[in-house]
């Protein structure tokens, strides 16, 4: 059976794109790892942000739509994406946060205590205290003994939850954990991004917008075992997507009877493809087909301050 080890990358529809680097960045003290363009709406930045190695498994991303209608978040979306932090740092983040002015409630969830909050465009966010995942020494003003690792997991609102736990274990190779309050929870072998959680409880329907996560992306190895997902996708019956090449690594799109919209994602071969890696995410990187379109392009997207 084949296994996902968790989420690739997630992302999701923002409003302004500084406000956006401002918050992940200068809040969350994520790294930039790459200023690129939508491939499929190159007049939209797709912005990239994850730990100081940019490893799957830490990578937010973002399309910015400055002025875009407000989403609602609901079924058939993920609901609420997880950070990993690193133990005895959740005071850190609570000073960090209210120095920040973000609001921010405690709560529990599977014996775990979850600090949950919004970013600046209505994103749902939540740091839990873990032990797996490598540290992250990006930020220069964010000890790497308190820094946000990675994903820990998400939380996925689905139109029909027990359909999205079978595409999850019998598909994806995830396994069935533990149930409480309603939540199932599912886990995959990887460090990071591995813990997924499932209320049996539906909402009402999300709508794409800006504060809404547009897909969660789960790993594979490389291309070989990408194009080996492709074929193990369509034999348990979903219509996947041609591969895409996405420049930093290879897509493929699904969307599970849940209603949401999956994507798998090969590790390789990863975000120096096109700059050193201590040059990631400095400069406005387009594929091929967009060079020639160059000019009118950094004419067109927003005027950016990109972070130290």
């Amino acid at each position: 059976m084949k296994k996902t080890l968790g989420i690739h990358h997630i992302t999701s529809i923002v409003g302004h794109p500084q406000e956006n680097i401002d918050f992940y960045a200068g809040v969350l003290g994520l790294r930039l790892v790459k200023k690129t363009v939508n491939f499929d709406d190159p007049q939209t930045y797709h912005l990239y942000f994850g730990n100081k190695d940019a490893l799957p498994g830490t990578i937010i991303t973002f399309f910015p739509w400055a002025n875009a209608k407000k989403g609602q978040i609901g079924s058939g979306q993920v609901g609420v994406t997880t950070y990993a932090i690193p133990p005895e740092s959740m005071s850190f983040w609570e000073k960090r946060l209210t120095d920040k002015a973000v609001d921010f409630v405690k709560t529990m969830r599977f014996d775990e205590e979850v600090l949950q909050f919004e970013d600046v465009h209505g994103l749902k966010l939540e740091l839990v205290e873990r032990e797996a995942g490598p540290l992250n020494s990006w930020s220069n003003d964010i000890s790497e003994t308190v820094a946000v690792k990675g994903f820990g997991g998400a939380v996925l609102y689905s139109h029909d939850p027990e359909a999205t736990i079978r595409t999850l274990t019998e598909t994806m190779g995830l396994a069935k954990w533990k149930e409480e309050n309603g939540v199932v929870r599912l886990h995959g072998e990887g460090a990071l991004g591995n813990l997924i959680d499932i209320p049996l409880e539906t909402a009402q329907p999300g709508e794409m917008g800006v504060g809404t996560v547009h897909h969660i992306a789960w790993r594979a190895e490389d291309e070989k075992d990408h194009a080996d997902w492709q074929a193990h996708v369509a034999k348990h019956g979903y219509n996947v997507t041609e591969i895409k090449d996405r420049q930093y690594f290879k897509a493929l799109y699904f969307r599970e009877k849940g209603k949401i919209l999956f994507e798998i994602a090969s590790d390789t071969p990863g975000f120096t493809v096109d700059e050193s890696f201590d040059q990631m995410g400095t400069a406005l990187k387009l594929p091929e087909q967009y060079e020639q379109h160059r000019d009118s392009l950094e004419r067109v997207l927003h005027p950016i301050v990109l972070p130290n």
